[in-house]
């Protein structure tokens, strides 16, 4: 009697407990990763095939929601295949164990920081003359740019043989940040307790407070010899759009090797931070607050095609870095500073079928932004987007469906820490066929010649593109390879408006918007002006 009575026990126990894991269940909702499929909100009835994530949920479908995540590449076991090729995990793991057993570096490991490490590629005419499958590759050797103590070095690494070698080093400015810095720079305001004094006197609170490092430059004697750069904050209270709440006349110098606060300029007391009111510009947060976008002025989002290019996706990644598509050959990679490095571009001429050189590399040199706002805050920002931040660091991992159409190839970047370790920067470009509904070439015989003649060839590119997000900008790389023989460099240049508040009075404000939205180069052409910003962008080297 006795046993049975305790097993009745145990059983109603059981299933107690399983009631209450039930209850919370349905009661908690812990929130989905960035990768995990969502219920679609445009086409809940739509077969199972496409792929989505938070980031875009029109793009959703029933079936998605049982799909495993994929396992991210981890390149280890990679190998160059071509002269051009970036480096790998190895090569770079290689070259960090060479330069920390180099003297002076050997005595202090840990003091040594890698600004970058990229290929030392080979000559023109070594490349050129290179056969796949045929011919060695040319020894493999790397730049690097390092610091140690406070010194700059540029050396050269020998990867099979580890010798080092130094090379001449710029007489004047600093090498491009680590991302190691950049984000350390975020947050050494807040181990200054004078600018957390600060922060409070405007009746922000420090939770609330979002800092970003601007532009270095270089503003007089007092500076010389030292990295020094300006900080500037945000209140990021109620919205993901801080750039729309700066804390006006506030700006803090920092020293990039110390992380000291060196001075706090603060002109803008009495300038009233903007409402965050209707400045968030995520998607999803606008069908939380409002149901409907539309009703607050958001643009509805339009579906884009699921469907793939009807005969596949057209475009043949080989070896991981060498496009081909359309009679085109040429090499991609990415680069830390340049973002995306285009490298011996040839296209079949289509009566002899052998391939003619049409560039042997292309990139972006520099975008230069500066804002020409002579007031205290604003004068010293001049950003060089690529030499400064690095293009390359910047770039994010492109949204499928998004930024790229559903048959879209992808391409990995391997960058370096600052401690000289190797990561990963997954789907950084993407290369696919665009077709717009455009011609290409057409002609039509009149009825009058009795030829009833209708020819007509749709427009059919190549192309590939990257994405960076420094700050508030989103620059749009595109590469676009036409049947012809043409090229097209096309840049986008979007961004969240950035905020400029004026004390007009004691008791009135104004906000004016600095908003630069478009910018857009055609083939060949090197600069772009508009507005009060001038940008150079690329380096083609035919």
């Amino acid at each position: 009697m006795d046993h049975s009575t305790s097993l009745l026990r145990l059983i109603f126990l059981a299933l107690g407990a399983a009631l209450v894991l039930l209850v919370l269940r349905s009661a908690f909702h812990l929130p989905r990763g960035i990768d995990t499929p969502t219920t679609s909100l445009f086409d809940a009835a739509a077969a199972a095939g496409s792929s989505c994530t938070r980031f875009a949920p029109w793009g959703c479908r029933k079936g998605d929601r049982t799909k495993p995540k994929p396992k991210p590449p981890s390149h280890e076991t990679d190998v160059p295949r071509h002269p051009l090729d970036p480096l790998t995990v190895s090569e770079i793991n290689r070259a960090r164990e060479i330069l920390r057993a180099h003297p002076p570096f050997a005595s202090s490991p840990s003091s040594l920081f890698v600004h970058s490490l990229a290929l030392d590629e080979p000559e023109k005419a070594v490349v050129l003359g290179w056969r796949r499958g045929v011919d060695p590759l040319p020894p493999r050797r790397a730049v690097a740019v390092v610091r140690f103590r406070g010194e700059a070095f540029v050396l050269a690494v020998d990867l099979a043989g580890g010798a080092v070698t130094p090379l001449p080093v710029p007489a004047s400015g600093y090498p491009t940040m680590t991302m190691d810095e950049q984000v350390s720079l975020c947050f050494a305001p807040f181990a200054d307790p004078a600018f957390n004094a600060t922060i409070r006197r405007r009746g922000v609170r420090l939770s609330d407070v979002a800092c970003l490092p601007i532009s270095l430059g270089w503003y007089g004697p007092t500076e010389e010899n030292r990295r020094l750069i300006k900080v500037q904050c945000f209140s990021a209270e109620g919205t993901a759009n801080f750039y729309m709440r700066p804390i006006e006349g506030l700006t803090v110098l920092v020293d990039m090797d110390t992380a000291e606060v060196i001075h706090i300029s603060d002109r803008g007391a009495g300038i009233p931070i903007p409402a965050a009111a209707n400045t968030d510009y995520r998607y999803a947060r606008h069908m939380q607050e409002e149901g409907d976008p539309a009703s607050n002025g958001f643009q509805k989002v339009r579906a884009p095609s699921m469907e793939p290019a009807p005969s596949g996706p057209g475009v043949e990644l080989v070896d991981g870095h060498t496009v081909r598509w359309g009679g085109w050959e040429l090499h991609l990679k990415a680069d830390a500073r340049a973002g995306m490095v285009v490298s011996r571009a040839r296209v079949q001429d289509p009566r002899t079928g052998a391939h003619r050189e049409v560039l042997y590399k292309g990139m972006a040199s520099e975008l230069f932004v500066p804002y020409m706002d002579p007031s205290e805050a604003w004068y010293f920002k001049t950003y060089m987007d690529a030499g400064e931040y690095g293009f390359g660091l910047q770039a994010m991992p492109l949204v499928p469906l998004n930024d790229c159409p559903r048959h879209a190839r992808y391409l990995d970047g391997v960058f370096v820490a600052a401690d000289g370790r190797p990561y990963v920067r997954e789907n950084m470009i993407c290369v696919f066929e665009r077709y717009a509904g455009d011609v290409a070439w057409r002609h039509s015989e009149s009825p009058i010649t009795g030829m009833d003649i209708r020819e007509s060839r749709p427009k059919v590119t190549l192309v590939a593109r990257m994405v960076a997000s420094v700050a508030n900008y989103d620059y749009i790389m595109d590469w676009e390879f036409q049947m012809d023989g043409l090229i097209r460099i096309k840049v986008l240049s979007l961004s969240l408006s950035l905020s400029l508040s004026l004390s007009l009075s004691p008791v009135r404000a104004k906000t004016c918007q600095v908003f630069y939205a478009h910018a857009s180069a055609g083939a060949c052409t090197s600069s772009v002006a508009f507005g009060p910003v001038s940008k150079k962008l690329g380096r083609l080297i035919c």
